[in-house]
């Protein structure tokens, strides 16, 4: 039999606490810690920070695995509300949102297309976003 203190193996014990347990359990959590140790060091080393239980799609693009249909389901939806939110603006600002920031057109190609100054295309695309903010605050 070996005696062991808790506070070295569990977080949650802010006090030594000593049991006596068999050698083969003491054998395994000494092993175990000695992975955890190696696990840590091996992260250090390789500046792996990266969760792929964070939720942010690494972990699905690393496995390639296809679209669940709750998944599918959100996208369209949220595809749904955004078109809502551009049909909401009046048509210049809607016009000169989309073609700045889903066709990544700068702002003085937009001014060269709608033959206005770039200092109107910057406040237009700027009330545009503060309207769908407010648009989009009911929602979220």
């Amino acid at each position: 039999m070996t005696i062991i203190n808790l506070r070295d193996y569990y977080p949650i014990y802010k006090e030594d606490t000593f049991i006596e347990v068999s050698d083969e359990i003491a054998t395994f959590l000494a092993e175990e810690k000695r992975l955890q140790t190696n696990y840590e060091q091996y992260i250090r080393d390789n500046k792996a920070f990266y969760s792929l239980d964070c939720g942010d799609g690494i972990e699905a693009d690393a496995l390639d695995r296809p679209e669940q249909p709750d998944e599918a389901y959100e996208r369209a939806e949220l595809a749904c509300l955004l078109d809502e939110a551009l049909a909401s603006l009046p048509e210049a600002q809607r016009r000169r949102v989309y073609a700045h920031f889903i066709e990544q057109m700068s702002q003085a190609e937009i001014a060269k297309n709608d033959s206005v100054g770039k200092s109107t295309v910057s406040e237009s695309i700027s009330r545009g976003m503060e309207n769908l903010k407010n648009f989009l605050k009911k929602f979220f």
